[in-house]
């Protein structure tokens, strides 16, 4: 297998090590592990030696070259966090359009656990399906991995977009993010959180949630340099929304409605030559700690402000401290550059394209990212029913998921390969 490789520093300059110059082979690797497999497992060290350093040392090949270093390659988690995604696609994909949400979302879950207790880290899940007594997996507080010393909190939403998936339609992922211990922000007792994201392109100090619709929208425009009447705006088709549509409007700016998947609609923006210039509305505070998560890495930002729906959850929210008045950064939600999150679709989206299943296996699309080097990289994985990994589930097995049994047993295999680039400095109804 042959990959051209093409490497953007941060200047905006393509720039390509040495040993990266032209095409290069990639060697399958036995058993279809991924390349990640070649890291040090043990050169992870949240100090700031983690992954691909931002500069080249001293006498390296690299020194004076714009770009990251290749010097000295070590571990990248987000390479190895994208296996859980694609494994809580492949096993939800196939309830796609069968009216069943929750067996969708069961299906996420067990396979995006498996996989994660494979993951050589001390995980906490700060973000995850409930709390204790109301999820048997992936809840609130519980420690995933296999408790080796790398101290990590965990961000998850299986699948966003169970309803998506149920009713057949476009956009829904399965997303993770990860960062250091006690670096994520726990929403507590509030689910619901007023946002608004914007793209690289955006200055982040220019939006606010403290500002009128049209202020913001003419801020986006003028960095944009275009008019409002050619901005776009993302929003949760939701009654709530009501009146943000009708200022909208009144701005000039052009709407566009989904009806779940605000955590693809956020990165959305962030996209190069994406369809959409800005997201704003309430969406549920666990997809915007996740989004906050992406926008990071890639260069966005993403504010929000606690939004209780009642006043018990209010009167819960101010009992533990929480500032209800207090508009909340980037920085907030996800704090340092030690940010990790991949995504892969499991039906078809203006981010991600869906799982694709064929005979003897199946391919996915996923989006890896890393804050501290800016690289985002697409992954297009083929996995094989018939070879070893821990990825995905057989069609037999799948068969006795439906009948309500469990097998332990996972076959397939994954072959991925990916283009990669720099990213420029710059809830439920109800």
């Amino acid at each position: 297998m042959q990959l051209q490789t093409r490497h953007l520093g941060r200047s905006g300059l393509a720039c390509k090590p040495a040993f990266l110059q032209g095409t290069i082979s990639i060697p399958v690797l036995p058993r279809g592990q991924l390349a990640v497999s070649y890291f040090n497992r043990n050169s992870v060290d949240f100090g700031g030696n983690s992954g691909i350093s931002d500069s080249a040392p001293k006498g390296s090949v690299s020194e004076g070259v714009p770009g990251p270093d290749y010097s000295a390659v070590q571990r990248n988690l987000a390479l190895e966090l994208v296996r859980v995604t694609e494994a809580a696609a492949l096993a939800s994909g196939r309830w796609l359009g069968k009216g069943d949400k929750n067996a969708a979302d069961k299906a996420a879950v067990d396979m995006m656990r498996k996989v994660l207790n494979s993951v050589q880290m001390d995980g906490v899940v700060v973000i995850g399906e409930g709390e204790k007594d109301e999820a048997p997996m992936l809840y609130c507080g519980e420690r995933i991995g296999d408790g080796s010393s790398m101290p990590v909190d965990i961000a998850v939403d299986p699948l966003d977009g169970t309803t998506l998936t149920a009713q057949g339609r476009n956009g829904a992922v399965s997303v993770i993010a990860l960062a250091k211990r006690g670096s994520l922000f726990d929403p507590g007792p509030v689910m619901y959180m007023e946002k608004l994201a914007v793209g690289p392109q955006v200055p982040a100090h220019t939006v606010s949630l403290n500002n009128s619709v049209a202020q913001n929208l003419e801020a986006v425009a003028l960095a944009l340099d275009k008019p409002i009447s050619d901005v776009t705006v993302l929003m949760l088709d939701r009654p709530r929304h009501a009146d943000l549509v009708r200022q909208c409007r009144e701005a000039g700016a052009r709407i566009r409605l989904i009806s779940d998947g605000d955590v693809g609609g956020a990165i959305e923006v962030a996209k190069a030559g994406a369809p959409v210039d800005v997201m704003m509305g309430i969406g549920g505070t666990p997809e915007g700690v996740i989004a906050a998560c992406a926008l990071k890495c890639m260069g966005g930002s993403l504010q929000g402000r606690l939004w209780p729906r009642n006043e018990e959850e209010r009167r819960k929210a101010v009992e533990r401290g929480y500032d209800l008045t207090k508009v909340l950064h980037v920085d907030d939600l996800c704090k340092g550059d030690d940010v990790y999150f991949a995504a892969t679709g499991v039906s078809d989206g203006d981010l991600l394209r869906g799982v694709r299943y064929f005979s003897g296996g199946a391919s996915t699309n996923s989006i890896v990212m890393r804050c501290k080097s800016g690289t985002v990289r697409f992954i297009e994985t083929f996995h094989k029913w018939e070879k070893p990994s821990v990825t995905n589930i057989p069609l037999e097995e799948h068969m006795k998921v439906q009948l309500g049994g469990y097998a332990s047993g996972v076959v397939g295999n994954g072959a991925a390969v990916g283009f990669a680039a720099v990213a420029s400095p710059q809830q439920k109804k109800f």
